[in-house]
């Protein structure tokens, strides 16, 4: 790599690259240079503690390809930093390999390819909960329209439904708060510490939600050319099991909202049959009527 590139990368003159070179080389490492070409490490020197196999540098780049998808911009950035010092220090051959691989990964999720805010506060939010700092935020209560500032003591963070979440105990509402971290406008680090020990709290505050949500348990009889389609978005639905019979596929679920399972079925038209509960077969039949008036 030449100088020119070196500073360019890092932002800095040729004299402070020079300087530094300088001073590894008289720490020991053996860098070696050459008209045209610029530095280059010998092959065989290594940094033990942060040489990565051809495979964990792969699982890493896997991991970058869907952190644009799943975080903010500020978190991707830090990612890609990450990651091009691990390439930095991997063999020439590995390096090779790990850059074909990057070139022929894409991941589409429906979203855009970067992520569509600078910041979602994840990195502040790790500070709190590392810290156990109480947080401000100005937030978007969707409900009524409207935003709120709320001390928050933060317990966790959870993704789900393609968005991050909060869990903190609020202040203003006296009691566990799950806040979405996209519609948090503004967020201030207190200096004002808080007692609590996060995993418990956390745990438990996931359990209250498991079992505050009734789940139902649904039964269907599926054709055999629809389950073959469906194998992808029943887990969306609380798949859980299925027992293959002569003329269908009997599928097992649990799933707490049965309007938007009965939503799910009517894409299925004639090739599905609920068996139970019978309150979702009351349900699909009320939506079906209500189709046929409409179009009638």
């Amino acid at each position: 790599m030449k100088a020119q590139e070196i500073a360019d990368r890092f932002e800095i003159s040729l004299r402070t690259v020079y300087r530094d070179i300088r001073a590894l080389e008289e720490g020991g490492v053996p860098i070696g240079a050459e008209a045209g070409i610029g530095y280059f490490l010998d092959e065989n020197y290594s940094l033990p503690p942060v040489m990565f196999t051809p495979e964990e540098a792969s699982a890493l780049l896997m991991a970058g390809k869907l952190i644009p998808h799943m975080s903010d911009k500020k978190v991707n950035k830090a990612f890609q930093e990450a990651l091009f010092k691990i390439k930095s220090v991997m063999k020439s051959e590995d390096k090779d390999m790990l850059e074909k691989l990057e070139n022929s990964v894409r991941v589409y999720s429906g979203l855009t390819e970067a992520p569509k805010k600078d910041s979602i506060f994840l990195q502040d939010i790790q500070n709190a909960l590392v810290k156990s700092k109480v947080i401000e935020v100005e937030y978007f209560a969707h409900y009524n329209q409207t935003f709120s500032k709320r001390m928050v003591e933060p317990i966790g963070l959870i993704f789900y439904a393609m968005n991050w979440h909060l869990i903190g105990f609020c202040r203003l509402r006296n009691n566990y708060r799950d806040f979405r971290l996209d519609r948090i406008k503004n967020l201030t680090l207190s200096n004002e510490t808080y007692n609590k020990k996060l995993d418990k709290e956390f745990e438990n505050y996931l359990k209250q939600q498991q079992e505050a949500n009734e789940y139902f348990e649904i039964t269907l009889n599926i054709s055999h050319d629809l389950a073959h389609n469906i194998h992808e978005s029943k887990y969306w639905y609380g798949f859980i099991s299925e027992e293959k019979c002569e003329d269908t596929v009997t599928m097992k679920f649990l799933n707490p909202d049965l309007h938007g399972f009965a939503r799910w079925i009517i894409t299925m038209l004639d090739k599905v049959e609920v068996v139970a509960p019978n309150e979702l077969r009351t349900m699909v039949f009320e939506m079906v009527t209500k189709l046929c008036s409409k179009y009638k």
